[in-house]
């Protein structure tokens, strides 16, 4: 029998080894601090935070975390983010790292920004 999903952002940091659930906690809090309007739920199995629409994305891996802000903010970060995997709409920090949370902290905003209402 496959366990079902998790239904909540605690019921997922949960399933995590410690060290990578304080990675992706530090990260939880960053994304409230910049986004304190922003509600919070599970979407495509993984954290999720909402503000007029999906904000940002984040999920614990083997070997890295996965921070999904979208394709625009990605394209907007691209001089600061050299020093880790990218794609379209994904930044992925590797476990052996910090994160780099000013950064994270400032896409975020860059996302609050462009998901407000009267923002296009």
């Amino acid at each position: 029998m496959t366990a079902s999903p998790p239904a909540t952002v605690d019921e997922y940091l949960a399933t995590m080894p410690a060290a990578t659930r304080a990675k992706l906690e530090s990260i939880r809090r960053t994304i409230r601090a910049a986004a304190p309007e922003a509600a919070e739920k599970i979407s495509y199995g993984i954290p999720t935070f909402v503000y007029h629409g999906n904000l940002v994305h984040f999920a614990g891996y083997e070997s890295h975390i996965g921070f999904y802000p979208g394709s625009s903010a990605v394209r907007r970060f691209s001089d600061e983010l050299g020093a880790y995997e990218t794609s379209k709409g994904t930044i992925r920090f590797p476990l052996s790292e910090d994160v780099p949370l000013e950064l994270v902290r400032r896409i975020v905003e860059f996302r609050v920004q462009e998901n407000a209402p009267g923002s296009s």
